[in-house]
């Protein structure tokens, strides 16, 4: 036996999260006393919400909380995602139709594993995060990219979607707002697509995790609707509303034999979600929100600072985001016969300036970085201020 022949071949071609070799390679850096100031996070930097954690103080004295729950989800959460669903993605849905999972990235897993496999294709939005054509792959099924660009505002369109469907085509990955471009798809935008995948029978998995952080005029728009009939399925979680990543509670919602069969993996594979982390999802979607707004509110204002300091850099152009936590930025100016790929340039910045970005090779967009401004304020203009300077030494 080869050392190639270890690993089995579907997980040795799966490529590691770039989001997270950046956010590990910076704190490596800031624990051997480097002075590393990191745009690559993608999780809020504020913390979990007070009466969420006092809720699971209390679920630890529980006794209940201490054993095997359904592995479906504690039936108060499951509940507690079908009034949030109706409320914020205006679809209705029944508990029986809930799967609580480890995080919103299970959630994507398990919806693909569902309904995707050979010789099915999946239609992928670029730039994209990073996990998405991962996941697809480890289900045999073939992610298929659709680019966008600039021109367009980072937005697909149903013409776009047309020129990469085939008959294989199965699914759509839609995701509103975007990981990592920020793009928000207006109403009529997304009308759009779900009347094509309606009219095509393609189905559509909605990642609506980002849904309560969009800013100026945008709004939030689920592109669930009756086109769809029943082939969709929405992913969310409570990780970028309320602060709480390292929590992992998702969930899915949808067609009830795509949910049950989700679910039977999930009985193999993790069986249920941490009992005090359900009990404090429990808190958080039964309110209050006032520090979801708050947080949206602070993140706006990084918005605004991020883009005012970005435009005055020579050779950094961006379309503004009116989502997420994201500035989507075209370094290309910056490469030539200093740096051959975006991949180069942010290691030199990394090196020179302790600045870490995510290259947009892993968004299938080089020549492009993703800044987060999921970070304090003090940083995030300081690393701008240094980015300023350095970008001085490098032609464009």
């Amino acid at each position: 036996m080869t050392h190639a022949d270890r690993v089995s071949a579907r997980l040795s071609g799966i490529a590691p999260s770039a989001t997270m070799a950046v956010s590990n390679r910076a704190k490596e850096l800031k624990a051997a006393g480097e002075d590393v100031i990191s745009y690559g996070a993608g999780e809020p930097d504020f913390a979990t919400p007070d009466h969420v954690l006092e809720a699971a103080h209390a679920a630890i004295g529980d006794p209940l909380n201490h054993r095997y729950s359904a592995n479906v989800g504690l039936a108060e959460l499951r509940e507690a995602v079908v009034a949030a669903t109706q409320r914020f993605s205006g679809v209705d849905v029944a508990p029986d139709r809930v799967l609580i999972t480890n995080g919103a990235k299970q959630a994507v897993f398990q919806t693909l594993a569902a309904l995707v496999g050979p010789p099915d294709e999946v239609l992928i939005p670029a730039p994209y995060w990073v996990t998405y054509p991962e996941a697809v792959s480890l289900t045999g099924a073939i992610p298929v990219t659709v680019p966008t660009d600039a021109t367009g505002g980072y937005k697909i369109t149903p013409a776009q979607l047309d020129e990469h469907t085939t008959d294989a085509t199965k699914l759509l990955l839609f995701v509103s707002p975007s990981n990592p471009t920020g793009v928000v798809y207006t109403a009529d935008e997304t009308a759009a697509i779900r009347h094509w995948a309606g009219e095509r029978g393609i189905w559509v998995l909605t990642d609506e995790i980002y849904q309560h952080l969009v800013y100026g005029d945008a709004g939030f728009t689920s592109i669930v609707g009756p086109e769809l009939e029943d082939r969709w399925v929405i992913v969310n979680g409570v990780s970028k509303s309320h602060a709480m990543t390292g929590w992992r509670v998702g969930w899915m919602t949808g067609p009830a034999d795509v949910i049950s069969a989700a679910a039977s993996m999930q009985s193999h594979l993790t069986s249920n979600v941490n009992n005090i982390a359900q009990r404090a999802a429990i808190a958080a979607l039964n309110g209050p929100w006032d520090s979801v707004e708050e947080m949206r509110l602070a993140f706006d204002n990084r918005r605004r600072t991020m883009m005012s300091m970005l435009a005055e850099i020579p050779g950094v152009a961006f379309t503004e985001p009116h989502g997420a936590f994201y500035v989507f930025a075209d370094l290309s100016a910056h490469l030539g016969d200093r740096f051959d790929t975006t991949l180069d340039l942010t290691g030199w910045i990394l090196d020179e300036a302790g600045i870490a970005l995510v290259p947009g090779e892993a968004f299938a967009a080089p020549g492009h970085a993703r800044f987060s401004y999921a970070l304090g304020d003090d940083d995030l203009i300081r690393g701008l201020e240094r980015l300023a300077n350095l970008l001085q030494t490098a032609p464009v």
